[in-house]
């Protein structure tokens, strides 16, 4: 494989895919060279901003009924803006690593929260931490409103012991299923009594909360804290090979190579859980471009959708289509389907996704007109049940403008359809999108026939 083919698989997975008019930029460069280019890009850190102070629900709470309702309509624009907000950093931020690598936290610590602004808060602790180390972000997700909310740790005190985060920081976040014991749950979800936080959204550790009794976990005796549970389950290398396999199947392939997991687990155990340096090593290896971990993962929604805004530099006339794209393809940017998050994959495809994941980017090209009507998410539908004479409001609507003379203007003389058919299209070519190609009456109509393809859904 050519050092342009593996710069193209590895913004593929390290990013939203190459733009066409990025090319000749990296023609230029060696494979090491654009490693280090995406790096040095991602040392950005722009956390999302919209909300400023924390909501104080116990205050709504004591509102009247019209009140609450004028609340739950603000708070789920709220949520909207939050999610635009974040697509839309994804589409046009140079920082595509750290947005990439914020979008695997943020299905790997799943929440869900009816308070934006803790969204918005553990959303960028994904981002900040997103490149650094495991161990500071995996102690900040815990300490956030947001999880101990979801998980029930605000409810966890002394002789009430809550069981939900403790057996979720395992099974999920950290060791994995097998490698601990129901006693080792119990033990430690005394350890993390008290762990709570105050009306401004701030951690606090209630020493009147907390059960000081000694504890027996994984072997070991003593008083230990919630910081001690999680010091003792990064000692594990079980957990550094948990977080590696994922990782290899969320940037590799969906089915790990044991051999190579290994070697990912060593490194990050081995670099005291560093992030970055583990994401080095996996793009920096050979296996990494090895025919059968190229064109073969198919894309998120969210993956698919920023691709196509990144490449063809997309404005929506309303911007609310997101939303329902979203929720089409299955993929809701907070709100997974449960703590365990979207199982990715060929999961990703089913039979009422598939059409719309073929019709969707043709449509956005031609500036055209879809007709949603997909199931809506299930708090959406208790929102609309509490709001009088709502209208059914899924209907058709036009879409967007892309850029073509922007995209046209940036391409370079003596770049070929061929090439900008291989920079779209991740697998190798088969003889019907060779017929595409050498058929097509021009660019456009070319580019619009390729993302019509199932192979564009493989990235």
């Amino acid at each position: 494989m050519s050092d342009i083919s593996k710069i193209k698989h590895l913004y593929a997975r390290a990013g939203f895919g190459l733009q066409v008019s990025h090319i000749k930029m990296a023609e230029r460069q060696t494979l090491e060279e654009a490693i280090e280019l995406i790096f040095k890009s991602s040392e950005v850190k722009q956390p999302l901003s919209l909300f400023k102070q924390n909501i104080n629900y116990k205050q709504i709470s004591k509102t009247d009924s019209l009140s609450k309702k004028m609340f739950l309509k603000q708070q789920r624009q709220k949520e909207k803006e939050l999610n635009l907000a974040w697509i839309n950093q994804m589409s046009s931020t140079n920082a595509i690593l750290r947005e990439k690598m914020t979008l695997f936290w943020h299905n790997h610590f799943a929440c869900r929260t009816q308070n934006p602004w803790h969204a918005q808060q553990l959303n960028n602790i994904h981002r900040q931490y997103a490149l650094g180390n495991f161990r500071t972000l995996l102690l900040q997700v815990s300490q956030s409103p947001a999880m101990l909310q979801f998980l029930n740790n605000q409810q966890n005190k002394k002789g009430h012991p809550n069981e939900n985060f403790a057996r979720e920081l395992m099974e999920l976040f950290t060791i994995g299923r097998g490698n601990y014991t129901e006693q080792d749950v119990k033990e430690s979800a005394r350890a993390f009594t008290g762990w709570g936080f105050n009306n401004n959204g701030n951690f606090i550790e209630r020493g009147f909360l907390h059960d000081d009794g000694s504890k027996k976990f994984m072997g070991h005796a003593g008083s230990f804290k919630g910081i001690d549970i999680i010091n003792m389950l990064l000692e594990k290398k079980e957990t550094a090979r948990f977080i590696s396999a994922k990782l290899y199947r969320y940037l590799v392939n969906d089915t790990p190579d044991a051999v190579h997991v290994n070697e990912m687990a060593d490194v990050l155990y081995n670099n005291n859980y560093e992030v970055a340096a583990l994401l080095r090593y996996v793009f920096s290896a050979d296996w990494f471009y090895a025919p059968a971990n190229t064109g073969n993962l198919i894309k998120s929604p969210i993956d698919l959708l920023v691709g196509l805004n990144r490449q063809f530099d997309i404005n929506y006339d309303n911007p609310d289509i997101m939303m329902q794209f979203q929720r089409a393809l299955g993929q809701v940017l907070f709100y997974p389907p449960n703590v365990a998050g979207w199982p990715g994959g060929r999961n990703w495809i089913d039979s009422s996704s598939l059409m719309f994941r073929l019709k969707i980017p043709a449509t956005i090209l031609n500036n055209g007109i879809i007709d949603f009507r997909g199931k809506a998410d299930p708090e959406d539908e208790a929102f609309l049940a509490v709001m009088p004479n709502q209208p059914n409001k899924v209907k058709e609507q036009a879409l967007s403008r892309p850029h073509w003379d922007k995209l046209t203007g940036a391409i370079y003389k003596g770049l070929s359809n061929m090439d900008i058919a291989q920079t779209i299209i991740a697998p190798k070519l088969s003889s019907g999108l060779m017929s595409i190609i050498k058929q097509s009456a021009d660019m456009k109509t070319m580019i619009i026939e390729l993302v019509s393809t199932p192979e564009y859904q493989l990235c």
